[in-house]
Formats: C-alpha cells, structure tokens, sequence
C-alpha cells in the first residue's frame, strides 16, 4: 500500500516518488496519476521514482499503485496555462492578478508580439511588441511594468495601456530585474555587474562585480531586504547569491549546479529553480537555514516561477507556464 508520495506539487514531464509496502518488486505494479499511467524510472526496496504524464488536467490529482489497497494518495498537478512561448526569467504578476510572458525569441530576433498578458480567466491577450528580445520583468509601486532586453543592453517602462518608454540605458547585458524596498532597481548584467539604477541613468551605481553568465542573472528582494540571485556559470557548482543594501556579497546556498529562477512566499520563504539535469525541480528554503532545501517540485524542464497575488503559483519552462492552485501569495517587499 501507498505511506507517502513526494513532493506533493508536480508538472508535466516532472517526477514523483512513491513509497510504501511491497512496491520494491520487479516488475513494479503500475502507477496511475489522474487515471493516466505514469512511467517508471527509478525503482528501490519500497519505493518507485514515475515520470506525470502529459495531458492531466492538473489540481489536486489522486495517485494510485495498481490494485494495491489502500487510501489513495493526492497531490496537485500544476495545469498548462500558455504555451507557444519563448521565456528566459520568470513570469512577471500585476496586483489583479494578471500574468506577464514573453516571447523573447533568439539575440536580435523582433517578434511582432513580444510580450503577452494572460488574465485570470486564463485569456491570453498582446501587451506590447516594442521591446527587443523581453528578458526579465518586474513591477513598480504604481503598477508599470519594466523589461530589460538583453539585445538593447536597457530596461523598458511599460504603463498599463501598453506605452512604451526607455528607463535606463548602456547597460550591458541586462537580465534580471528587481525593485527594492526603498524603490530603486536593480539590474544584473550578465556580463558581472549588479547594478542600482534611479531615475534612469541619471544615479546609477555599481553594487557588485560577480562572476559572468552564460545565461541570466535571476534577481529577487527577501524579507531581509536583501538582494538573492543566481547566474548560471561553466562550474558545476554555482550559488545562491545574497547582496546587502551597503553592497557586501556572499554565498547564500552553494549546493546546485545551475540554479535559475527564484521567488519568495508570503512566509519569507525563498523557492529557487535548479535546472542542472539529473537534479532539476523546485527547492523551497527557511530564511533560518536550519534544514536542506525542501523539494517542492521534481524534475521537469523549469527556469522560473512566480506567486499570484490572489493566491496560487505558477511554474515557467521555456516555453509553457503552468499553474498550481495552492493557497501562497508573494512576499511584499514594498
């Protein structure tokens, strides 16, 4: 019979491990997840790893072992909210709930539509086409959205109706984005700077010389009002950054080996996409770092997440975003 089932949050192309009596055999009873099979991949003494199946509807999904008795199991499948995009950050929620994406496309590639908004209702609508190869974005106390675009080497105001304006530029390689609790932005330059800007260019300040990607930067501000972010290198390890407001850096988490994405919840409580395969999926870490990471989320081919401000989570790929009713808002930082 089923003990346990982990992690209780999955995707698509993401794995599950079941465990319980009787399951180490060869060969394994099947697992159905929403009445869907699920293949195996890995099998131990009283315990079997299975790709989710495509095609679930996704929310809470019962999870059965072939005609095992016991009480079957649940857990909450995230459901396919956008597809047919290009992403390189994390998705981006106004405070009503409406979900940025983008359509980034290769270097110097000009989409028709880069940028798309996706309500609620799950409507997916244009926003903006103007900005050049959309990185990451981020929202600012009045509700504009801004964009850096890694082609352009600046970062885009977008006001709510669509009008484009240019914030900063001669930024590098800009990719993520930021606001801090005081209101300032800041970029990361791939190329190894973080950046502070004001106003434009008219006060910007370089915080920290750091390693270059080979990817993006991820950027996010903790309840600490500190600055956490990630950068893909060429080493098989990379970290966990924290970046304090007088500009000191240290490693936060040095245990994955290309962490992306990365988001708090309305806990303080900071979630990070590794993407390094053979180990990918979504961690979640207490600020006081008494315990590992936690696995949210195994597997799949994730880059970043975001939390809605009516409740839920949603998780990107490069080219899909799913979503996870669970009852976690964002953090607010300002």
């Amino acid at each position: 019979m089923i003990r346990s089932v982990h992690p209780l949050w999955a995707v698509e192309g993401g794995q599950i491990v079941v465990s319980g009596d009787g399951i180490g055999v060869d060969p394994p009873a099947p697992v159905r997840i929403g009445g869907e099979l699920a293949r195996p991949v890995h099998l131990t003494p009283g315990s079997i790893s299975v790709v989710v199946p495509a095609g679930l509807e996704g929310g809470r999904t019962p999870v059965r072992l072939g005609d095992v008795p016991g009480e079957t199991a649940f857990i909450d499948v995230g459901a396919p909210l956008a597809g047919g995009l290009h992403l390189v950050d994390s998705p981006a929620f106004d405070a009503s709930g409406n979900l940025y994406v983008t359509f980034s496309g290769s270097r110097g590639q000009q989409a028709p539509i880069s940028l798309f908004v996706v309500r609620p209702d799950g409507a997916r609508e244009p926003f903006a086409g103007e900005v050049s190869n959309p990185t990451s974005m981020a929202f600012d106390r009045q509700g504009a959205l801004y964009v850096s675009s890694r082609f352009e080497g600046t970062v885009h105001r977008i006001t709510p109706d669509g009008t484009v304006s240019t914030f900063a530029t001669d930024l590098g390689v800009p990719c993520g984005i930021a606001f801090a609790p005081d209101g300032a932005l800041y970029v990361g330059d791939r190329s190894g700077s973080i950046l502070r800007i004001e106003d434009g260019r008219s006060t910007m300040r370089l915080m920290a010389s750091v390693p270059p990607s080979v990817a993006a930067y991820h950027l996010a501000f903790g309840p600490d009002g500190f600055l956490y972010f990630t950068g893909p290198t060429l080493a098989t390890r990379d970290p966990v950054y924290r970046l304090s407001p007088d500009g000191d850096v240290e490693t936060f988490y040095d245990g994955f080996g290309r962490p992306q994405g990365l988001a708090f919840d309305e806990h303080g409580r900071l979630y990070v996409v590794e993407a390094l395969a053979g180990a990918s999926g979504v961690y979640r870490f207490e600020m006081d770092r008494k315990e590992p990471p936690q696995a949210v989320v195994l597997g799949g081919k994730l880059i970043g997440l975001a939390f809605d401000p009516l409740g839920g989570v949603v998780f990107s790929s490069n080219e899909a975003v799913y979503r996870l009713a669970v009852p976690l808002k964002p953090l607010r930082t300002r």
